[in-house]
């Protein structure tokens, strides 16, 4: 049977080696189709072809190959001059790696070439391991805004990992993309000024999508230290802020914001007046039936069903009040 295999890859090997282009593709494109374990390795010699089309394909071909030995011949394509080829690599590399490969991603986080070190750095979001965490920490100050946004939204994959104090310096970045991870990282965090952090950043960053994040943080940490963040959030003059915002007291509701609750179900964005109608339900305060029974009748078919479950909701905890 081995003796079968190897006599129906020969032909093909040899074609590997031809000076002509077209019969190297067409040896790559059948090795390809053929999927052995066998082909493993002339794949991987492909990846050092003179064309790029050869290159690409064999990648493509290893990746549909699935043998995770290919892993480290793969890595190194993402050192790539070609974007294709890189993209082709990381696609192949996001299923094939393992917690085993830990290692050697660590290994080439070391290189001193940014598309390796941005790759590497989303890949140990697969393997979730917080061993990794000394060899992120680095790129926290790394000069180009993208590593910087990359190491922090990967710290947010890490297990067990709950403070992370570098993290909080990176709210205060000079780039509008690394404070969005950032604001985002810090929901999964718990140190003590991370629910300070976040209030600032949701009323004073200049960014509309940082405040947004921040907002969505906010609702992972369920706290009433927010309150008055929130208040001046309800009046952003971006809608997801104000959606957002209102999520958070979907989260933690509380009286106090029956009000500014009852003012967003007129909201110019359906989204912020659906979120309003479900946190009057949460809320249950029958103080605001009147505002709800209008919403009955919005443009919007999500905030009419919204509205009616929080009516709904407002008279059973009425009906159960009675018979207590």
């Amino acid at each position: 049977m081995v003796a079968d295999l190897d006599s129906d890859l020969n032909p093909w090997l040899e074609m590997l080696r031809s000076k002509e282009l077209s019969d190297r593709l067409v040896a790559v494109k059948t090795l390809q189709h053929l999927g052995e374990e066998a082909a493993l390795q002339p794949l991987i010699t492909a990846l050092q072809d003179e064309s790029l089309a050869v290159q690409k394909l064999a990648v493509t071909a290893l990746w549909e190959l699935a043998n995770k030995n290919a892993v480290p011949a793969l890595l190194t394509c993402l050192e790539s001059l070609d974007t294709e080829i890189r993209t082709e690599a990381m696609s192949a590399l996001g299923e094939l790696v393992t917690p085993d490969h830990l290692p050697l991603l660590l290994d080439a986080l070391q290189k001193d070439n940014l598309n390796v070190q941005i790759c590497v750095l989303t890949l140990l979001r697969k393997i979730h391991d917080a061993q990794s965490l000394p060899y992120v920490l680095p790129f926290f100050e790394a000069e180009q805004a993208a590593l910087r946004e990359a190491s922090v939204i990967t710290l947010r994959y890490f297990n067990q990992v709950e403070q992370c104090q570098p993290a909080l310096t990176l709210m205060a970045d000079s780039d509008a993309t690394v404070r969005r991870a950032a604001a985002l990282t810090l929901g999964h965090l718990a140190d003590q000024q991370v629910v300070g952090l976040l209030c600032q950043a949701l009323t004073s960053d200049t960014d509309w999508q940082v405040r947004r994040n921040a907002a969505k943080s906010l609702a992972l940490h369920r706290s009433t230290e927010a309150f008055p963040a929130l208040k001046i959030a309800l009046e952003d003059e971006h809608w997801q802020v104000r959606r957002f915002a209102i999520q958070v007291l979907q989260k933690t509701p509380d009286h106090r914001f029956l009000p500014a609750c009852v003012k967003a179900l007129t909201d110019e964005s359906s989204d912020v007046r659906r979120d309003a109608a479900i946190a009057l339900g949460i809320l249950k305060n029958p103080d605001a039936l009147n505002a709800l029974q209008q919403a009955l009748d919005d443009p919007d078919r999500d905030v009419c069903i919204y509205a009616q479950r929080a009516i709904q909701a407002i008279q059973e905890s009425q009906q159960e009040s009675a018979h207590a």
